[in-house]
């Protein structure tokens, strides 16, 4: 029993003496990077785990008790991936409060399991679709992509918007369709008054003149008329 246990530790030791060895050959000989990468991928590491360590400080048992057997979000939100585009823009403390499906485009047909979770398992009120303004997803879209991987090209087929259009145009265009794409999906929700779709751009260029970082509401259930999506965010807001 001694021997085997004895021979498992070796054998473990070895294994991990294998792979640092591996590792170390590696950098030495390029392959994968050079020591300059190697090291700017461990300052990334430590810096995210310092922040971490920051944000554990600052949160005791008593932040995280509301939400430990279960969640309870007051919205299902599909964003963009680009790293532009985070949550702390629309909520500064989004734990147990959104529900967030991040893909290329923001799209709801790539993502349609998770947003149909939300709405359904979750029973958020709101589904957000949060555009966001110079997106490379749609640049992408609006020109020859045919040169991508296929798993990039799968996901920008269904992004539907004309070839050589406008650029901000086609975020506003893309966010429009989605709502619709939503709106097919979860019309009933929407009928009996247990979901709201709302479409939105947000803009870190202030490209839409309304401010940097402002999140400008275009789509209500479709709806794209300026003054009923005014009378829907003042009457929002006033409630608040």
């Amino acid at each position: 029993m001694k021997k085997g246990i004895i021979a498992s530790f070796v054998l473990v030791g070895l294994l991990i003496f294998s792979q640092a060895y591996t590792a170390e050959q590696a950098v030495h000989s390029g392959h994968h990077g050079s020591q300059a990468e190697v090291q700017q991928v461990k300052e990334i590491v430590s810096r995210i785990l310092a922040n971490n360590a920051d944000f554990m400080k600052k949160h005791g048992a008593e932040y995280f008790n509301p939400f430990l057997e279960s969640q309870h979000p007051k919205a299902t939100v599909v964003s963009c991936s680009d790293s532009r585009v985070h949550v702390h823009a629309l909520d500064q403390t989004p734990d147990n409060d959104l529900f967030v499906i991040r893909n290329i485009g923001n799209q709801v047909a790539t993502a349609e399991g998770s947003v149909e979770y939300g709405v359904h398992h979750l029973h958020t009120p709101l589904l957000l679709i949060v555009g966001h303004v110079r997106c490379g997803a749609i640049k992408a879209a609006l020109g020859d992509y045919s040169k991508e991987s296929s798993a990039i090209k799968k996901e920008l087929d269904t992004i539907s918007i004309a070839k050589g259009g406008d650029w901000l145009e086609g975020v506003k265009k893309n966010v429009n369709n989605q709502v619709a794409d939503a709106m097919k999906k979860f019309g009933a929700e929407v009928k009996d008054g247990d979901l709201v779709v709302v479409g939105a751009v947000y803009d870190f260029a202030n490209d839409l003149k309304q401010g940097y970082g402002k999140l400008t509401i275009i789509n209500v259930n479709g709806d794209t008329s300026a003054d009923k999506i005014k009378v829907f965010v003042d009457t929002n807001s006033s409630a608040m």
